[in-house]
């Protein structure tokens, strides 16, 4: 363990997890929000492409992941993950090309608040993407026939891949020590983007767009995926997923902030709507079992010390 990391650990392990998802989300937004001119000048994937390679070559300094740990059954899972995260980022890059960015992280919560309503217990919780989706509608506002179908589908698909993202990012951190998971799947991310990331920003990449990249990547997705990392160690999947109903929140704050995105009065209930949806959905939850119990000083998972069965598992 190299002694950023150590510095790294040392500093969130007596922070509850619930904070350092909220940190996550918020650095999220930002990271997003600074991403619209490198958007601008390189198209969707090419930033997505661009900053996933920064975001690995700091996983990687960071980390420094021994590919030898990486067992057979652990490979679907790796590059499922990795999948997930290119899918999530351009998906969500090429909606906040064409959709505010507060309506797009609306439409991509549904994919976490499904997480929520499927993990959860009780079945009643299945309501509520419907509820949640009544409230993406009063933000698209289509009855003004000047919604976006296009980056409306393309944030649809990021829900997809944040869905998906939630799920792997756990079970991957019960599998291995520290970042090297993550120091795995976002060079998977960046290998899966690179023809499209190449093609789209062919000719346009100079040194201050590098500089610029370098340092959204840090906003997002290296310090977030840090964090959500260490808090889905501690937090069950359902309770994660109702935790981010924040996101559309914080994603319309930014977008006024920083973009000068100012909702109208119909959209701002609407994103209430969003919120409140994902807030009741799940009831605050811990992990049955702790995954440091079985992860051994090699970084190898055992099953059967730290079981991943029970209610907090998907399908």
């Amino acid at each position: 363990m190299t002694g950023a990391l150590a510095r790294i650990r040392v500093a969130v392990a007596g922070a509850p997890p619930w904070l350092l998802a909220v940190c996550a989300m918020l650095s999220i937004q930002l990271g997003a929000a600074w991403s619209v001119p490198i958007i601008q000048t390189l198209g969707p994937a090419g930033a997505g492409w661009l900053r996933l390679l920064a975001a690995s070559v700091m996983f990687l300094a960071i980390a420094r992941p021994k590919l030898r740990q990486v067992r057979k059954k652990d490979v679907p899972v790796l590059v499922g993950l990795g999948i997930s995260t290119a899918v999530m980022t351009l998906a969500l890059f090429a909606a906040i090309d064409r959709i505010p960015l507060g309506t797009a992280v609306a439409v991509e919560f549904l994919g976490p608040l499904a997480v929520a309503a499927i993990g959860g217990r009780n079945w009643k919780r299945i309501i509520w993407p419907f509820v949640a989706l009544a409230g993406v509608i009063l933000m698209t506002e289509p009855w003004h026939g000047r919604v976006d179908l296009v980056g409306v589908a393309f944030a649809a698909l990021a829900a997809a891949g944040w869905g998906g993202y939630i799920v792997l990012t756990q079970l991957v951190g019960d599998r291995f020590e520290g970042f090297t998971g993550l120091a795995i799947t976002i060079p998977i991310a960046t290998l899966v983007t690179t023809p499209m990331g190449i093609a789209d920003s062919w000719g346009k990449i100079d040194l201050t767009v590098v500089v610029l990249t370098f340092g959204v990547a840090i906003a997002n997705p290296v310090l977030p995926y840090m964090l959500e990392l260490l808090a889905l160690r501690r937090m069950d999947r359902a309770a994660f997923g109702t935790l981010v109903a924040l996101e559309p929140a914080a994603g319309l704050l930014m977008g006024a902030i920083i973009l000068a995105q100012m909702p109208d009065l119909i959209q701002i209930v609407g994103i209430g709507i969003v919120i409140v949806a994902g807030t009741v959905a799940q009831r605050w939850g811990s992990r049955t079992t702790s995954p440091d119990d079985g992860v051994d000083g090699e970084g190898e998972f055992d099953e059967d010390a730290a079981p991943f069965t029970g209610p907090i598992m998907i399908g």
